[in-house]
């Protein structure tokens, strides 16, 4: 099969700004592949010019190929990721000018590289269970792979017989070897190292002509299709386009996906690649833009925080989804993303927006299902607007998220004028920070990042859900009672009884608009004892928020002279306890700010509530730990029932220095249980209260009922001035 069978310029994406998993640490032009104001004028040949005028700096330079020493992060590991991203970039200009030196830079390079990759062992950093020759981790051998393939189809049919034949026996079949049949446990595995592997893989196949090697790739290294491939597509999105890691890795494994399913359209259009399973392809690039807010993904389970829309990977998802669908709300996603692949995808891109055919992303409140059959939870988003800034709140009822995944069932986020108000960590890492181990992992990311202390759900006597243990989270998911509109209002509500022995967890969040237009969030969160009345338990509720405390309804006992932990084991112990409250009755506040703009918390539970304000860095030695605050409510008894309600309000104006501070719009909230159906009230000081009855199991026959009560309403007095 000829290189231009695989390899059209829709396979250029990755010269855009390499994801942080496979970007040189070192190369700060990457910002030059991006569409600037500048570039637009100039046309899209700067694009291409700004790529040539770096990669010849490189060539000129010289192109060290080091012998394997350092872990993520370290000078080999780095040189030997851009050394990948030479070879492909250097294919890529001498199929777009013609220059026969970038067609001598990939054979020798990679001619380099088959001086030292036979003689290489396991690599001297190799990382646990899935270890590489070339980097710590196979992983990366199979980003390498997918890259060096590329530029070697733009250069082989016009490479001498020999060197040909040096390089794929002496580098390109070797190395696909290895991760193939060399690490069956990581090629057959259902996770995006196994999708990594099998496009490298599977791409080798088709640019040698080996339609073993594809057919290995597709289905499994013993084709049986339990497997490879159209396995991974079958096992790890559910039928919306939800990958099982979340968002981040969502991100990360779209590459792979997208790559190698543009080869197989190419090479084979008769499996008709993008049309398997309804088309879950394009439904995962939407769905990942849909699982941002402020150009940022959900840090929902490990995720590198920093990670949002302008990633390779989500540009070039989008290049190839309009090819295929012309669909104009991709063009403003695009958009959003300041910036397009220098691909002929990319350019027409370019010309689409320039001519105005350009509609914007509408963002949208979505229940994105998860599992392969989509019936195991779901992420519920619920959005007051489309656009990227307007409030959302997000429940995350879906699967553990194999070993990726947190231990934070029904968690709760909260976004709103283009801020996190009510915060995930995410992943304890620096990722490819050599100094904080290696660039790997944290052991705090056990021991905070992932407990479920580190969300906003809540943790029954001081431990995380299914004890911490990940596999038996694994078997197990939430339930979505209800979601969509009711009454004015948007809800989701779900429900778990195993990630706690004899605990009923139940959670239900709302979007409601208040009568002076402002909108509440109201999240309600039940922890339901099925023991007997006498077996009580402790219930924490945690609200990590973002911003400057500015005032609480109740007084608090500080911490002036000693701080001690939280707790001593499952996160807590990352804790400092920093105040501590009486057990509280009725309903409270506490407000903060945040950017130009005040939030209050309203919360109220059936039961005392004292609360903590805490913050991260308790055994913390290394300082690995960002130093963030959380407000968290403890109750005791048989169950819990705590109500929360979030408003925004009033400004902060610095520079006019006019300050005008609202707080809490909530008269009241009221909290009652007869049998089986517990009925909370929320009753604003102006328009209509509100009664949600929620019955302790969805197998009733109405596990939720919604009532409004009507009442004579005043328009709400403005503070009028501010103060200073």
């Amino acid at each position: 099969m000829s290189k231009s069978a695989l390899l059209t310029g829709a396979c250029l994406g990755l010269i855009v700004g390499l994801t942080s998993q496979c970007a040189p640490a070192r190369d700060s032009t990457d910002r030059a592949y991006l569409i600037n104001a500048d570039s637009e004028k100039a046309g899209f040949d700067t694009v291409m010019n700004d790529l040539a005028a770096t990669v010849n700096a490189r060539l000129a330079q010289g192109i060290p190929v080091p012998t394997p020493r350092d872990a993520g992060g370290g000078y080999t590991h780095e040189q030997h990721k851009q050394n990948g991203k030479t070879i492909y970039e250097a294919g890529l200009l001498y199929t777009y000018t013609g220059d026969a030196a970038y067609r001598d830079a990939v054979r020798d390079i990679l001619l380099d590289y088959g001086d030292l990759y036979p003689g290489l062992a396991l690599h001297p950093q190799q990382k646990e269970q899935t270890p590489g020759r070339l980097f710590w981790q196979s992983l990366n051998e199979s980003v390498w792979l997918v890259y060096a393939i590329q530029g070697y189809a733009e250069v082989r049919d016009d490479l001498a017989d020999e060197d040909r034949f040096r390089i794929e026996s002496d580098v390109l079949n070797p190395m696909a070897d290895f991760l193939s049949v060399g690490q069956p446990e990581t090629f057959d595995r259902i996770h995006n190292h196994g999708t990594w592997a099998a496009a490298a893989v599977g791409m080798t196949g088709y640019v040698l002509g080996q339609p073993d090697r594809v057919e290995q790739a597709l289905l499994g290294l013993d084709r049986s299709g339990e497997a490879g491939f159209l396995k991974q597509l079958d096992i790890l999105f559910s039928p919306d386009g939800y990958y099982a890691e979340g968002p981040y890795y969502q991100r990360y494994a779209l590459m792979p996906f997208v790559l190698f399913a543009q080869a197989i359209e190419k090479n084979e259009p008769e499996r008709e690649i993008f049309e398997y399973r309804d088309g879950v392809i394009l439904k995962a690039i939407r769905s990942t833009v849909e699982q941002s807010y402020a150009g940022k993904f959900f840090p929902i389970n490990d995720a590198i925080r920093e990670k949002g829309l302008n990633t390779v990977e989500l540009k070039y998802g989008l290049a190839i989804a309009y090819d295929l669908t012309k669909a104009p709300d991709l063009l403003g996603a695009v958009e959003l993303q300041n910036g397009v692949v220098p691909t002929p995808e990319g350019a027409q891109l370019f010309e689409a927006i320039a001519q105005g055919k350009s509609e914007p992303f509408a963002f949208s409140s979505t229940l994105l299902r998860d599992g392969s059959s989509g019936a195991e939870g779901g992420l519920a988003i619920l959005r007051s607007g489309p656009a990227p800034d307007d409030a959302a709140v997000i429940m995350k009822a879906t699967t553990q998220g194999l070993g990726h995944g947190h231990f934070d069932k029904l968690g709760f986020l909260y976004f709103d004028n283009g801020h996190e108000v009510v915060a995930d960590y995410g992943a304890a890492r620096f990722l490819n920070v050599e100094p904080k181990n290696g660039g790997r992992y944290l052991p705090e990311n056990t021991s905070w990042a992932k407990q479920s202390i580190a969300h906003n759900t809540l943790v029954v006597d001081q431990t995380s859900h299914f004890d911490g243990d990940w596999r038996q989270g694994q078997k197990h998911a939430p339930t979505i009672i209800e979601f969509g509109s009711r009454d004015g209002m948007q809800v989701a509500f779900a429900e778990i009884s195993t990630a706690y022995e004899g605990i009923h967890l139940q959670r239900l969040i709302a979007i409601m608009p208040s009568a002076d237009g402002r909108d509440y969030i109201i999240d309600i969160m039940r922890g339901l004892g099925q023991g007997t009345r006498d077996q009580t338990h402790t219930f924490d509720l945690p609200v990590h928020f973002k911003g400057q405390l500015i005032e609480t309804s109740f007084e608090m006992r500080h911490a002036t002279d000693r701080l001690e932990p939280f707790g001593q084991a499952n996160g807590y112990q990352h804790l400092w306890q920093r105040s501590g409250s009486e057990p509280l009755d009725g309903a409270q506040t506490a407000s903060w700010l945040l950017g130009d703009q005040f939030y209050t918390l309203t919360f109220a539970s059936d039961q005392q509530v004292s609360a903590y304000f805490t913050e991260l860095g308790a055994n913390d030695p290394n300082h690995n730990l960002r130093r963030e605050q959380a407000l968290v409510l403890r109750t005791t008894g048989h169950s819990a029932n705590y109500v929360s309600v979030y408003e925004r309000h009033g400004k902060y104006d610095s520079d006019e220095e006019v300050t005008v501070f609202d707080g809490s719009s909530i008269e009241d909230i009221s909290i009652s249980t007869d049998n089986d159906i517990t009925s909370v009230t929320i009753s604003p000081d102006h328009g209509d209260a509100i009664t949600f009855h929620l019955a302790a199991s969805a197998l009733t026959r109405a596990p939720l009922k919604i009532e409004r009560h009507n009442r004579q309403d005043q328009s709400p007095e403005h503070p009028g001035e501010g103060s200073q």
